[in-house]
C-alpha cells in the first residue's frame, strides 16, 4: 500500500486528470501547428550533461546522462537551420519529490528565431490563455528590481550582502553573507518574492542580474542585465525563458566557470556539451527560447494538490 492508503499498483492521477493531460498536449500541438512551429524529438540520453549550479543530473551505468532539458539538442537543430521548433519532453533531475517536484517530469520547450525575450513573453501568455488560464486583463510584468521592491522591500542591485541577510532574517530565514550574493538573492526570491507573484493574474519577472544569466544574453548597462524572464502563477514558477546566448566563446566560459564552482563545492562535475559550443561557433540564429513545466501547469489549471496528482505514476509508484 502507498502512503495515501491506495494499492501501490494504482496510478496517482485520476482518469479525469489523464484525460485532461491528453487534451492539454493536443491543444499545445494545435497551437503550434497553427503558427507553423515544427515539433521535434531529441534524445533523452547524452554523452554530456548540464553543469548548472542548481541542477543535478542522473548518470547511467555506462557514463551517459539523462537530459534535464532538451535545450542543448534543440539548439543544435536551430544551428542546423530547423527554424521555429518545439518539443514536449520527459526530463530528469536529481531532486526530492514534493508538492511541486518530481525527479521525472514533463517539459514543453520552444524556440523562436528572430525574436527576443519580450516577444516570447507575448506568446507564452497567448499559449496559456489558449490552454485555459482565463484571467481578466493582461498578465502582470515586473522587472526583477520591481518584484523585489514590491514583495521584499529591498533593491536587489543596490542592497549590500549584509542588508540581504537582514531581509532574510526579518522573514525568519537564516543566511550568511559568505554564502554568496546570488545564494542570498535566490533565498529571498523563493521565500519573500515568489509567494506574492501571480496571486490573481500570472506574472512575468524579467531583467535578472547578469550573474544569473544562465544561458541568456547580457545587456550592457548600469547594472548589466540578463535578458531572461520567469513566469509565476499563484507563487509557483511555471516558465523560464531567455533571449538566447549565441556566442560560443562566452558559452564555453560560462560552462567552465560552472564546472569550477561545482568542483570547489565538492559537487559532481559532469562534462559540458561540447557539441553545443561547436554548433554555436558554426552559426546560431538570434532567437528566444522558453521551457514550461507541464505538470505544474496542469496542477494549477485543475486545482490539484500536487504535481503527482497530474501524473500517471509519480516517483513513489514508478
Amino acid at each position: 500500500m502507498s502512503e495515501d492508503g491506495a494499492p501501490s499498483w494504482r496510478p496517482d492521477a485520476s482518469l479525469a486528470m489523464l484525460q485532461a493531460r491528453a487534451r492539454l498536449q493536443a491543444a499545445i500541438r494545435s497551437f503550434f501547428a497553427e503558427r507553423e512551429v515544427l515539433e521535434v524529438d531529441t534524445p533523452v540520453l547524452s554523452k554530456h550533461a548540464t553543469v548548472d549550479r542548481h541542477i543535478e543530473s542522473f548518470a547511467t551505468a555506462d557514463g551517459r546522462w539523462l537530459q534535464t532539458s532538451p535545450e542543448f539538442a534543440m539548439k543544435r537543430l536551430l544551428a542546423a537551420g530547423a527554424g521555429a521548433i518545439y518539443q514536449i519532453a520527459h526530463v530528469f533531475r536529481r531532486e526530492e519529490a514534493g508538492r511541486h517536484h518530481n525527479p521525472e517530469f514533463s517539459m514543453l520547450e520552444w524556440y523562436r528565431p528572430g525574436w527576443d525575450h519580450r516577444q516570447l513573453m507575448d506568446e507564452v501568455e497567448a499559449l496559456l490563455r489558449a490552454l485555459g488560464s482565463d484571467t481578466a486583463g493582461p498578465y502582470v510584468r515586473l522587472s526583477y528590481r520591481e518584484a523585489f521592491l514590491a514583495h521584499a522591500g529591498i533593491d536587489p542591485f543596490a542592497a549590500s550582502d549584509r542588508e540581504l541577510c537582514s531581509a532574510a532574517a526579518a522573514a525568519g530565514y537564516q543566511a550568511r553573507a559568505d554564502e554568496g550574493r546570488d545564494a542570498l538573492l535566490d533565498l529571498l526570491m523563493s521565500t519573500r518574492v515568489a509567494p506574492g507573484l501571480g496571486v490573481d493574474t500570472p506574472a512575468f519577472v524579467y531583467d535578472y542580474p547578469a550573474s544569473q544569466a544562465a544561458l541568456a544574453r547580457v545587456r550592457e548597462g548600469a547594472p548589466p542585465l540578463a535578458e531572461r524572464f520567469e513566469l509565476f502563477w499563484r507563487g509557483i514558477e511555471l516558465a523560464n525563458g531567455f533571449h538566447e546566448l549565441g556566442d560560443a566563446d562566452e558559452q564555453r566560459r560560462r560552462f567552465e566557470a560552472d564546472q569550477a564552482w561545482r568542483r570547489a563545492q565538492g559537487r559532481s562535475v559532469p562534462p559540458y556539451d561540447r557539441y553545443l559550443v561547436e554548433a554555436l561557433a558554426a552559426g546560431f540564429p538570434d532567437c528566444a527560447g522558453v521551457a514550461v513545466g507541464l505538470d505544474r501547469l496542469l496542477m494549477l489549471l485543475h486545482d490539484q494538490p500536487s504535481v503527482a496528482a497530474t501524473m500517471s505514476f509519480s516517483s513513489r509508484r514508478a
